[in-house]
């Protein structure tokens, strides 16, 4: 089975040790003890980055290690088919695709994916994974941008979090730039399998996923169904 899980905001690194929507990740593996590998490359491989990670995933049955490529990188197609589940953190989604891009890791990551390794990450972990995202990876404004295409369709994290999200997505929208786009809020996550959406995670209160469009200049939310963890 495919897999990817797309988390809106929150997560350890936020909430370093907390572990919910980490453990129901884990947990969509048909392993006993997973391997999970974090690729902290939209943060420049930030090491307090990876301390969460580590503090995090060492509570739970499995093997974590993380990827860095500002260091000497290593074999990343030895590395990627020895994992069980990707963790991608958050950060700039352009810098971090670029350098995936140009080390090859783009291709690596598909062939893992279709190989039935579950994909996850939150914010730029997140998008990176649709064919468009909505991103802040630019300081003036929002930008939709060409991600992997894992997942036909486009995706906006911090839905509820962030206050230009809403407006820049419904400029998006009215423009035409995208048809729809599933949109997380922090403290929930999109689950798919096989391309399709499964569920929405909520492992905060309240927290929900849609998928928004254009209606009659009318901006439409259809809440996803939802599973609350934790």
């Amino acid at each position: 089975m495919r897999q990817i899980i797309a988390i809106g905001g929150g997560g350890f690194g936020r909430n370093p040790g907390e572990g919910i929507i980490e453990s129901y990740i884990l947990d969509q593996t048909s392993v006993e003890v997973p391997n999970i590998c974090f690729i902290p490359t939209a943060t420049g491989d930030d090491d307090s980055y990876k301390v969460s990670f580590y503090s995090t995933f060492s509570q739970f049955n499995c093997n974590p290690t993380h990827l860095d490529f500002f260091k000497r990188t290593p074999d990343l197609k030895k590395i990627i088919q020895e994992q069980d589940v990707v963790f991608v953190g958050g950060g700039n989604t352009k810098s971090m695709l670029a350098v995936w891009r140009d080390w090859g890791l783009d291709s690596i990551l598909k062939n893992a994916y279709n190989n039935g390794v579950v994909m996850s990450g939150v914010s730029a972990g997140a998008i990176c994974w649709f064919r468009q995202g909505v991103t802040d990876s630019w300081d003036t404004s929002l930008h939709l941008m060409p991600c992997l295409a894992f997942i036909d369709g486009a995706c906006c994290p911090h839905y509820d979090e962030e206050k230009e999200r809403k407006p820049a997505l419904t400029k998006m929208l009215n423009d035409f730039s995208i048809p729809e786009c599933f949109c997380v809020e922090g403290g929930a996550a999109l689950h798919f399998k096989n391309e399709e959406v499964f569920s929405s995670i909520s492992f905060g209160k309240n927290k929900n996923s849609y998928i928004t469009k254009m209606e009659k200049k009318e901006i439409i939310e259809k809440k996803i169904k939802s599973i609350s963890v934790g």
